[in-house]
Parts: structure tokens; sequence; C-alpha cells
């Protein structure tokens, strides 16, 4: 009967403390992609959170994209206080018709108005309100941006 029990066993006697099928070099994966999963669903609800700044309900329009082929009307005023339309000289008195000439969506045409920085600011107002008397509403007065 003795020797039945040792039969069944490989190589006869087994010693103590070293496992009966060797040691295992494989790595066990599964805490691994729990925690993967764990951190795929903390991202998933927390990039939302991240992408957005302030909360803000879009008007919807029917609105086509800008014309950029088209070149904005601009006029502008230089330091000697002469005024310039589309790049050519014009009369303060010749203005407002060259402009209505110019300008194919009429009195919703957006008009940019560039001025020198050391002429008198009741030039730049003075033409701004014969813009606006004659029918323009949207005029812009342009600037550059601060370099520091």
């Amino acid at each position: 009967m003795g020797m039945s029990m040792a039969a069944g066993r490989k190589g006869g006697r087994r010693r103590r403390g070293v496992p009966r099928y060797g040691a295992m070099a494989d790595i066990n994966m599964t805490p691994f992609i729990d925690i993967m999963l764990v951190l795929l669903i903390i991202f998933m609800v927390a990039a939302p959170l991240l992408a957005t700044g302030v909360a803000v309900d879009l008007p919807q329009t029917k609105a086509g994209p800008l014309n950029i082929d088209q070149k904005p009307i601009s006029i502008a005023i230089n330091d000697q206080g002469q005024l310039f339309l589309m790049d050519a000289p014009v009369a303060n008195e010749d203005l407002i018709a060259k402009l209505q000439g110019i300008a194919k969506d009429g009195f919703d045409e957006r008009i940019y108005l560039r001025a020198d920085k050391g002429i008198l600011y009741g030039r730049v107002a003075e033409v701004m309100a014969s813009l606006t008397a004659a029918g323009y509403k949207k005029v812009a007065l342009v600037t550059e941006t601060d370099k520091h």
C-alpha cells in the first residue's frame, strides 16, 4: 500500500516548500484591467465637464457663411485729417455719394473706419456722424491689438 501512493508521483519524494507545478511567470491582468476600466469611466464623466466653459443657449439662425472673398468697405483718416474710401482719396462732401455706389448691401453694409491716433477725436466723430446720418448703422472702429 505504501508503494501505491509513491507510484502516483513523478519524482518519488517531494521537497518541502517547492510548488508542485513550478513557478508561474504570467502576470495577473485582472487588477490592471479593473483599474483601466475605472479610469475610463472617470474620464468619460469628467471630459464633458472640462470641455465647456460657461453654458450658453445659442440662438438658431439661417445665416450663411461669411463672404471672405469680398473686401470690406474701409474708410481711413490719415494724420492730416484727409479721408480715403477704399484707399482712394475722397472729399468730405463726396463720401456718402461714393459710399452708396460701392455698398452692395445698401445700408446693411459693414463699414470699417480706421483713423490715425494723432488726429483729434472730433474729426473721427464728424465722419461717424455723417455715416450714421446717411443711414449706415454698422460702422466699426478698427484698432491695433496691444503687443505687450
